[in-house]
């Protein structure tokens, strides 16, 4: 889910989950021993105690590891980027040659994922990574080596979010988008922590000291370390369930993917729940990455921090972004999702104060205060778009058009950051731009949205159970 990270963060989160862990259950005890042969969800709807299938662990941890990897390669990249004494504004353009295959690929990437078991996608994908992260050991540009890695994360993405769809009642997706976005907040943390800790001399130093083979400088042995983590990474992708859930043969004439692509587009955005949701997840994603870039360039104008620190500093965000999680899967139901939309508008009220702080002691609680509100209001909003999407287009599909969206956001917002690089702004200035342009845009978003519920209340049709 989302952006940022810090060195230490992970005990707060962990902590937290553990607590929740002993209170959510997703699936009846008696399905965990079939998990592999998928999930029968009528009978799911007739169990009252319900318990953690061992098959969402390992979708989990497959995903917890491919995200690590990720998160730490980008820092691994900004590092190879300074090295070469690259212009700084090639910086961003690392977000955005990573997901300019989500937009590109979007019309494909989705029937790929629905074609066969998600566990089969994932493995292909995350091999591709593995392609992407070997290149940039062997001497590749990073921007190029990133983007082969972004070319595996779109296949990646429809697959990671689709089943939970698949393997998971609706009425739990909350909760489970939950547990799968805190997650994916606790891998980003640690990503980045150990990125930054492979680009400082005393931590490479000792490993380089073995004389491994084929490693002679610290660039390497940081790739080396990530490389490593991706192949954790597939062999959980191995044990992935299958969920048993038919998959459609994978169409052969790009036109017709093309077509059904901008059918499925052109649906949800038209559904009055699913428009409002992919606008707010779509906007989302785009603030996110470049929060991750504003925060290294804030940290160094605002506190003076290197880029080893300022990584760390990003951190601080995602914690707050995991305990935000962790409390909307606890206390929000799918009914009640559009009813955070509020906290969206206050984000970039929090933003602007970023302009005023100098001192780590008040930076840190302001930091997560930001994740807290982000990661309050997204993952209710995230698990909406993904039921309406399951319900009018299929898992795959649907992932598809909300990652070509938020990509695509993703790429505007970098871009613009990067034009606003290019006319040297002060961070400063960019800060109260951003923060002003989320108020608007989410403010924009609620009216549309109470506009839509004065015409007709959709949102009566929605599970308004609490399942923890």
């Amino acid at each position: 889910m989302i952006l940022l990270v810090s060195a230490g963060a992970i005990q707060p989160y962990s902590t937290a989950a553990r607590r929740l862990a002993g209170r959510i259950s997703l699936l009846p005890t008696s399905l965990a021993a079939g998990a592999k042969h998928g999930i029968n969800l009528d009978q799911t709807q007739k169990e009252t105690v319900f318990d953690v299938p061992f098959g969402f662990y390992i979708i989990m941890a497959a995903q917890f590891f491919s995200a690590l990897a990720d998160n730490a390669l980008l820092i691994a990249a900004i590092a190879a980027l300074r090295e070469m004494q690259a212009p700084t504004e090639y910086e961003p353009l690392l977000k955005t040659v990573f997901t300019v295959s989500y937009v590109a690929l979007a019309a494909f990437v989705g029937a790929f994922a629905d074609s066969m078991p998600k566990g089969r996608v994932m493995l292909i994908s995350n091999t591709v990574k593995i392609v992407g992260c070997a290149t940039m050991f062997f001497g590749a540009h990073p921007l190029l080596a990133y983007a082969i890695v972004g070319l595996g994360a779109a296949a990646y993405s429809p697959a990671k979010y689709g089943i939970l769809t698949e393997y998971l009642p609706h009425r739990l997706l909350v909760v489970a988008n939950g547990w799968i976005e805190g997650l994916t907040v606790g891998a980003i943390i640690l990503g980045v922590v150990i990125g930054g800790a492979l680009i400082e001399p005393a931590v490479v130093q000792p490993l380089l000291d073995l004389g491994l083979p084929l490693i002679d400088t610290g660039g390497e042995m940081a790739v080396a370390v990530i490389a490593l983590l991706y192949l954790v990474a597939a062999v959980f992708n191995l044990y992935v369930p299958n969920t048993g859930v038919d998959h459609k043969p994978l169409k052969k004439n790009p036109l017709y993917l093309l077509h059904e692509f901008n059918h499925c587009l052109a649906l949800l955005w038209r559904d009055r729940l699913g428009q409002i949701s992919l606008a707010v997840t779509t906007l989302f994603w785009g603030v996110a990455a470049t929060l991750q870039f504003i925060v290294i360039m804030w940290a160094d104008a605002a506190l003076g921090f290197d880029l080893s620190k300022s990584s760390m500093l990003q951190g601080v965000v995602a914690i707050g972004v995991a305990i935000g999680a962790v409390i909307a899967a606890r206390l929000v139901t799918l009914r009640q999702s559009v009813k955070v939309i509020p906290l969206g508008i206050a984000v970039g009220g929090v933003v602007l104060l970023m302009n005023f702080v100098h001192h780590l002691g008040l930076a840190v609680p302001l930091l997560i205060l930001i994740g807290a509100l982000s990661g309050f209001f997204v993952v209710p909003m995230n698990a909406l778009l993904q039921h309406r999407g399951h319900i009018l287009m299929g898992a795959g599909h649907s992932i598809a058009v909300q990652n070509f969206n938020e990509n695509l956001s993703i790429l505007v917002m970098t871009g613009l950051y990067y034009l606003m690089i290019r006319l040297d702004l002060s961070i400063y200035l960019i800060l109260t731009l951003f923060g002003l342009f989320i108020s608007a845009l989410m403010t924009l978003i609620r009216i549309r949205h109470l506009n839509n519920q004065r015409e007709r209340d959709d949102t009566r049709y929605l599970d308004d159970l609490l399942h923890h």
